[in-house]
This record gives C-alpha cells, sequence and structure tokens, in this order.
C-alpha cells in the first residue's frame, strides 16, 4: 500500500486515538503528520508491521510530547479562563467529557492506551503488538483498566 492510500485509510483512527490520549485534537493533528512523515522516511519497517507500527509509532511521540510538556509545566505556569458552554446540552456534554477525560488520565499510560486502542476496533494481538508486550497482558491490562474507569471518581455522578 503506498502513502497516500495509508494515511486515508489510517490517518482517521490514528488522529481519534491520540486525540482521546492526549485530550488534544491539535496535537493529535500535528502527532498523526509526524508519524506519516516518520512512516514516509522508514518504509521497510511500515511495511513489514503495516498498522501497528503506525500505532507504536504514534504512542510513541505522544509519550515523549507529554514528558517534554511535564518538564515545561514544572518551569512555567499557564492560567487559562474556562469558557461558558452556550446551552445546558453543552454544558452537560462538557461536563461529560471532561469527567471522562479525567478518569482516562488517571489510568496508566499503557491501560490507557490498551482502551482507546481496543474502542478503535483493534484486536487483542494487534494492541500487544503496538504496545509491545503479549495478548494475555493485554487481556490482564484491559480489564484493569475498564475496573479503574468503573470504580473512578470522576465518573461516580454517572453511576445510577
Amino acid at each position: 500500500m503506498d502513502g497516500g492510500a495509508l494515511y486515508r485509510t489510517e490517518s482517521a483512527a490514528l488522529r481519534r486515538y491520540l486525540a482521546r490520549m492526549s485530550g488534544d485534537t491539535d496535537a493529535a493533528e500535528d502527532l498523526v503528520h509526524e508519524t506519516f512523515v516518520r512512516a514516509l522516511r522508514h518504509p521497510a519497517a511500515l511495511k513489514r508491521s503495516g498498522r501497528g507500527w503506525l500505532f507504536t509509532v504514534a504512542t510513541n511521540l505522544l509519550r515523549d510530547r507529554a514528558r517534554a510538556r511535564e518538564r515545561h509545566t514544572r518551569l512555567a505556569t499557564e492560567i487559562a479562563e474556562p469558557v461558558a458552554p452556550r446551552t445546558d446540552a453543552d454544558a452537560e456534554a462538557g461536563e461529560l467529557r471532561e469527567r471522562l477525560h479525567a478518569a482516562l488520565a488517571a489510568l496508566s499510560h499503557r491501560e490507557r492506551s490498551a482502551i482507546l486502542l481496543r474502542h478503535e476496533g483493534y484486536a487483542q494481538r494487534e494492541i500487544a503488538e503496538i504496545l509491545g508486550t503479549t495478548t494475555g497482558t493485554i487481556g490482564t491490562l484491559t480489564a484493569r483498566a475498564l475496573r479503574k474507569l468503573a470504580d473512578s471518581e470522576p465518573l461516580r455522578p454517572f453511576r445510577p
């Protein structure tokens, strides 16, 4: 598959995964492009491993960006004013998104990756390949992450 075809078939899933992992759609877009630039530089690796390689590269780029952001945050503080939602429905949806993001952020990087890759429709074998582990570990990791999400404080108000 050529680079253009691969981009057309995989970029949307990769963008969703990165946006959910980072909580930042702009950063996700940048990381998608950077991932595909790396794919063009390493065609043999891409050909050998396919879309799993793309998600592995994207996950590593995201992790590197998060580490850099943590270092930067230690040095500087950012003050942002919250933007008021326009309607009650927007407010509720925004609150749910924030709570879900907070619950996901409480998971380890590997747990969050496994959950979000599963949500994207990846098989356990593919997730294991992307995260560099075994399928058994992914099963355990996913079950533990789902249990943590179900028990998480940010999502408690939404349980019956």
